[in-house]
């Protein structure tokens, strides 16, 4: 199965109302970046237990582990949660940097160093939501 074909069938299996935020989000964000790398991690790990919620990768960035072992990883990611939807955006330096920036315009989401989430996208100001992935890409450009 593609990757692609991956990430469509994440999409359906999930209940309607998410799964339309979630395409349009898979939407938004390739139009974003339409020459990023994709991603799909089922959340199980080497020995087939699920240790997250699967997630939908975009782009490509290099992790550095103080090891000084290196991983490619996606840039942004989104994921289906309990209660709603994350966005997670990679490789910001400044941790406090995407709450400072963006949380008192982006509506009802809770934001941490390198994750939005949010219930729907109802509650949210897409435009600001686009902002914040806009500036997550253009990080490790």
């Amino acid at each position: 199965m593609t990757t692609q074909e991956q990430i469509s069938e994440y999409i359906n299996s999930q209940p309607e109302t998410k799964r339309r935020d979630l395409q349009e989000l898979h939407g938004l964000i390739q139009k974003l970046m339409p020459d990023a790398k994709l991603w799909f991690l089922d959340g199980k790990n080497s020995e087939g237990k699920t240790v997250s919620n699967p997630n939908i990768g975009y782009g490509l960035s290099t992790i550095r582990y103080a090891d000084g072992k290196t991983k490619d990883f996606y840039q942004i990611g989104l994921s289906a949660n309990t209660t709603g939807i994350s966005v997670y955006i990679l490789g910001i330096e400044d941790k406090t940097y995407l709450a400072k920036t963006f949380g008192d315009k982006i509506g009802k989401a809770n934001i941490t160093g390198y994750c939005i989430k949010f219930k729907n996208l109802k509650e949210i100001n897409i435009e600001t939501l686009e902002a914040a992935i806009q500036y997550g890409y253009e990080q490790k450009l």
